[in-house]
């Protein structure tokens, strides 16, 4: 039994490997940018898997079964089951303090594709990573599987230069990907405040 989840995990994690690494080349493509297979492959170098379980709660209004955050890495593919409780914050006007939560419905066969904060640093903030976060419900439990990729530790991650060169400036500084996981990880989520890390100071770029 245990071998049947193995394999099923192991082809969702090739096949949704294969699917973020297409959507990184047409993304990134928008951007006026060719990056050769050897640099996609290392901003997509680790790939994890996860397998959240979301027990019901009797008052699901008193506790939270994920809360707000943005993703660290490129991309994540998510799969969610039909119970719902994934919301995504919609930022007010490039404000990402204020903003409207939206509930992601579950549809079934359909997988959720969140940006993260490395493709939001390399698009100089063309895209946004997704804040969300993730509800418990008082009748059933919820189980969600994402496939986070993220770059390789050693990797150096900013802007790219060619959108730097049409924007005028730069609003991240270069750092190694190592040192931005080690201060996700190391501070409490609050938001998509972990994105302070790089950010360039507006004050700054006068």
């Amino acid at each position: 039994c245990l071998y049947i989840f193995r394999e099923a995990a192991l082809e969702y994690l090739k096949l949704s490997s294969k699917l973020v690494k297409q959507l990184v080349e047409i993304l990134v493509g928008k951007l006026g940018v060719e990056l050769d297979d050897s640099k996609i492959e290392s901003l997509l170098g680790m790939k994890m898997v996860n397998m959240n379980y979301y027990p019901e709660c009797p008052n699901p209004e008193l506790t939270v079964g994920v809360g707000r955050h943005s993703d660290m890495g490129t991309i994540t593919v998510l799969l969610q089951d039909g119970i719902g409780g994934l919301y995504v914050k919609v930022e007010e006007d490039n404000d990402a303090e204020n903003g409207e939560w939206l509930e992601i419905p579950p549809i079934p066969g359909a997988l959720v594709i969140n940006i993260g904060d490395t493709l939001q640093i390399l698009s100089n903030g063309k895209y946004k990573s997704a804040e969300h976060r993730v509800r418990t419900t008082s009748t059933q439990s919820r189980v969600s599987v994402p496939v986070f990729t993220v770059p390789l530790a050693s990797e150096r991650i900013g802007p790219l230069p060619e959108v730097v060169k049409k924007d005028g400036l730069a609003r991240y500084k270069e750092v190694v990907w190592q040192d931005y996981m080690n201060n996700f990880f190391g501070n409490a989520h609050a938001g998509k405040k972990s994105l302070d890390f790089v950010k360039i100071n507006s004050a700054k770029l006068e």
